[in-house]
């Protein structure tokens, strides 16, 4: 354990001076609230009561500064508010709120530190709370790690009881009867002859109270929202096509366009020729950005046009030029110089190993891109006082660091308009869209500036999911497994992400070997050692991040030791499990899927576990093995999240991820050719195909102490329990993604 304590050393130095470039902080800074950004702009007669809060006498609105990309959390954020301030989903409105520090997001300190997350020991327990204080002080405005409902879970509750006491002060100042004789109920204060004083009414007096903020949270029995099934607030407009995401926004005066970048990411343009463009139908300008061309013309449609006219001359990649060169630099990798950390080691393996028959394996996971529906665009005008971003965003505070760089402008000049987003999977963390709209504007200020990506060039421009190839070596004896030693060698996605980010990673990067590393399980003799390949491909977070693909490592390579000492699959998982609530969820999906029922002779079940985001989820797949290919029939999947806050957006979200999860397993791989990604539209990088879905069923529990998020951990056993399903109905393991390399499906 000596190299996993050099990690924790060097994380605490990270997390008390060294993050984003040196910042000491002491118990001042930790407790200092950050300033209130609502109070800024707040009109006359309005109330503010912390980030979240603003009552004026029109409306109540709340801020969900969390970016919705589909998932659903600015319903999850207003109803939390909602539930302690007494006010019905409809009563309200909602807005993402400008970029501030005040909406630091503590929770994404639980994926820094090098401790698995069922580790509640002293030394853990303290590194989290000194990571945290660091996101507090530095005021890291994040979406992403499966994170909103961790963050907001207890805050929000707190903003909406601090601002309902407040407002029941100022319902006793109007009516003089005594705040404790007061109660609050549909977005009003009740008062004891049955009268009512709707929280609108109340603004201006409140406005001059200072915030009650010692309360106390509602039992959760007296709940009228959380734990309940919701409507989410977006699902009639989603439903009638009326919701209005970034790319359909349109500003009077606007200008709007495309851009093409070189496609060997990274590299720069070397020249280009614009006159067959510069002569088509409503073409105006052909602008010279970072890499690229932006083309504007008078509509968007005719900018794709254009765009497609002209040549270009492109400097190569500073990557190998062919998918077989990368795949080759990742077979290097498993060397001493590249060892990024050990970042488990129980037992004697090398010894284990040595005293009986050792079974070995490879698995591998391409580059895939992260697709979302809505392809990436952005507005932006700039003018000499200030710049306006209209576009989705997971890091608006270092969305107005880019900016601000290019514009001359100073971060606080740079105002931000978070949007509904179409989907992400992790692609809205990068700034592409951004800066290269910025670069534009800026030669136009004064005009805004819309350009939208095509889908090609969303695809091509993509940063992917990491490359990577895991090597294992294991043992049996007596039915059970007795050592297992992975190694895996992976792109570091956080490195290359971090290193866009002008924000250089320093120590390992736990991501490697995120969901292989850190499965509770007690193997007697146990090694997992990450490899970092350099030189590859920049890739970025995608959904799931590395449990992504060392979920699929590490239970493939368990399933194929269990199988060969003779072991039932979930029965031996649950004997090696060393964690009661992870536990209870491979035992509960057994009962859900009725395992060990006979199936039919050409029929497989397969089952995997994945903890990942702090999150145990297990998963069953059954197959059956067709003339035509495998079809999939039915799923099951259970994980415990602590608490359960919408059991309707739980589902989704459960079943959402096994469906991402089935489909990238099965159909899907960027590969390069000339520096290019060869997959530019979804017909060669496909997700599962609705004739293809199986009938899914979800269950959620809630043994755990702390409340998780749900978005990405259903992601991650997905792969492997359909190849632990299909090896069970053919006989046939499959140990590289895309499966339909090697099986057909139908």
């Amino acid at each position: 354990m000596g190299r996993l304590r050099t990690i924790a050393r060097r994380s605490f130095l990270i997390g008390s001076v060294a993050i984003a470039g040196g910042v000491a902080f002491g118990t001042y800074m930790v407790r200092k609230t950050p300033d209130n950004p609502l109070i800024d702009d707040l009109a006359e007669g309005s109330a503010t009561f912390n980030p979240w809060v603003m009552v004026s006498d029109e409306k109540v609105t709340l801020i969900v500064p969390h970016a919705d990309t589909g998932q659903g959390v600015a319903s999850m954020q207003a109803a939390l508010i909602a539930e302690e301030l007494d006010i019905e989903l409809g009563q309200f409105e909602i807005d993402f709120g400008s970029p501030s520090a005040a909406y630091y997001n503590t929770a994404s300190a639980g994926e820094i530190v090098p401790f698995m997350s069922t580790d509640k020991g002293f030394q853990a327990e303290t590194m989290r709370t000194v990571m945290g204080a660091a996101v507090k002080v530095l005021g890291v405005q994040l979406t992403g790690g499966s994170t909103s409902a961790p963050d907001s879970y207890h805050k929000l509750r707190m903003a909406g009881a601090c601002a309902r006491e407040t407002l029941k002060l100022a319902a006793s100042q109007k009516s003089g009867i005594p705040a404790d004789q007061l109660k609050t109920a549909n977005g009003a204060v009740q008062l004891p002859d049955g009268r009512s004083l709707n929280y609108t009414e109340l603004a201006s007096i409140a406005a001059g109270i200072d915030p009650v903020e010692d309360v106390e949270l509602r039992d959760p029995s007296s709940w009228r929202l959380v734990g309940q099934d919701m409507a989410r607030l977006d699902v009639v407009a989603k439903s009638t096509g009326t919701m209005a995401y970034g790319i359909d926004l349109y500003l009077d005066d606007m200008v709007m366009g495309t851009v093409k970048l070189n496609p060997r990411k990274g590299a720069p343009l070397q020249g280009f020729d614009a006159s067959d463009a510069e002569g088509m139908a409503g073409v105006q300008k052909v602008v010279p950005v970072t890499n690229g061309v932006a083309v504007l013309a008078s509509n968007t449609w005719l900018a794709f046009q254009a765009a497609e006219a002209i040549s270009f001359d492109w400097a190569t990649a500073e990557y190998p030029a062919e998918q077989s060169d990368h795949w080759a630099e990742v077979e290097a990798s498993f060397t001493d110089d590249r060892l990024d950390a050990q970042w488990r080691n129980e037992g004697d393996v090398e010894t284990a190993l040595a005293q009986g028959e050792v079974f070995e394996a490879e698995y591998r996971t391409p580059y895939v891109a992260h697709q979302p529906l809505e392809p990436l665009s952005a507005i932006v005008k700039v003018t000499d006082d200030q710049v306006e971003v209209w576009a989705t965003h997971q890091l608006p505070r270092f969305l107005q660091q880019k900016v601000a760089a290019i514009t001359g402008h100073d971060d606080e000049q740079i105002i931000f308009h978070n949007q509904f987003g179409g989907g992400s999977f992790g692609h809205r963390l990068e700034f592409e869209n951004i800066t290269v709209t910025a670069e534009v504007a800026n030669q136009m200020r004064g005009t805004p500036v819309k350009l939208t990506f095509s889908r090609e060039e969303d695809f091509v421009q993509d940063f992917p999911r990491q490359i990577g190839i895991s090597r294992g070596r294991g043992a049996v004896a007596d039915g059970q497994v007795t050592s297992m030693d992975l190694q895996v060698a992976t792109v570091s996605s956080s490195r290359s992400q971090a290193d866009r980010l002008g924000q250089p990673l320093p120590g390992a990067d736990a991501q490697i070997v995120a969901g292989a590393w850190d499965l509770p399980y007690k193997i007697p003799n146990h090694r997992v050692r990450a490899y970092a390949v350099p030189g590859l491909a920049p890739t970025s977070s995608w959904r799931s991040v590395g449990a992504s693909t060392g979920g699929f490592y590490a239970d493939s390579f368990l399933d194929e030791l269990i199988h060969l000492a003779g072991a039932d699959p979930l029965e031996e998982r649950i004997r090696l499990m060393d964690d009661d609530v992870s536990r209870k969820v491979l035992e509960e999906i057994g009962q859900l899927s009725n395992w060990g029922s006979p199936l039919g002779e050409t029929q497989g079940r397969g089952v995997a576990f994945v903890h990942s985001f702090g999150v145990p989820v297990a998963e069953v797949v059954e197959v059956t093995n067709t003339d035509a290919g495998i079809r999939l029939d039915k799923a099951y999947v259970v994980a415990d999240v602590g608490k359960v806050i919408d059991p309707v957006m739980f589902d989704n979200m459960m079943k959402g991820g096994l469906i991402w999860g089935l489909g990238h397993a099965m159909n899907s791989e960027i590969t390069y050719a000339d520096g290019m990604a060869e997959q530019t539209n979804y017909h060669a990088h496909e997700g599962l195909r609705l004739y293809q879905t199986p009938d899914i069923v979800t269950l959620g529990l809630e043994n755990g102490e702390e409340v998780k998020g749900i978005g990405e951990p259903p992601v991650p056993p997905a792969a492997p329990a359909l190849a632990n399903a299909i090896f069970a109905a053919t006989g046939q393991r499959i140990r590289e993604m895309p499966f339909h390399n090697h099986i057909d499906f139908v």
